[in-house]
């Protein structure tokens, strides 16, 4: 059995981080699949999904960090062709766009502290998530 359904952002601000875990969560019952996995999958190449604990100071390193190690600039070659967010699809490769999770007895089988995000690099437009559930 499969089952698929999109999330759409549109963020306030140029990057974001938000919590998905819900929206997956109701997306899996809704399928009726009691074994399985769930794709979840930013369609865009300068956002990522990726699962980490939801407490704020945790989400401000991760943030630190990424802008340390992609910190936007000027000077991106990608810039050449008149973009400019290079910076977010570096920040997006990574974070990476996509993780997979099971499902078990019908319910997100996650730990303790596990949670999905939708980490947005280039925001202030469209975007979409795809949520594909697969199992029986």
């Amino acid at each position: 059995m499969f089952h698929t359904e999109y999330l759409k952002f549109h963020t306030k601000s140029h990057r974001e981080y938000i919590h998905i875990t819900p929206q997956v969560e109701t997306i899996v019952k809704k399928s009726g699949v009691k074994e399985g996995i769930v794709l979840v999958s930013a369609m865009h190449i300068t956002a990522g999904v990726y699962v980490n604990d939801n407490e704020s100071g945790l989400i401000e390193d991760i943030d630190e960090w990424l802008e340390g190690l992609a910190p936007f600039r000027k000077d991106y070659k990608h810039h050449e062709t008149g973009e400019d967010n290079g910076d977010s699809h570096l920040k997006a490769l990574l974070i990476h766009h996509e993780v997979t999770l099971p499902i078990t007895a019908g319910k997100l089988d996650l730990g303790t502290w596990q949670r999905i995000f939708y980490a947005e690099f280039d925001g202030q437009r469209d975007k979409r998530v795809i949520v594909k559930v697969m199992g029986e």
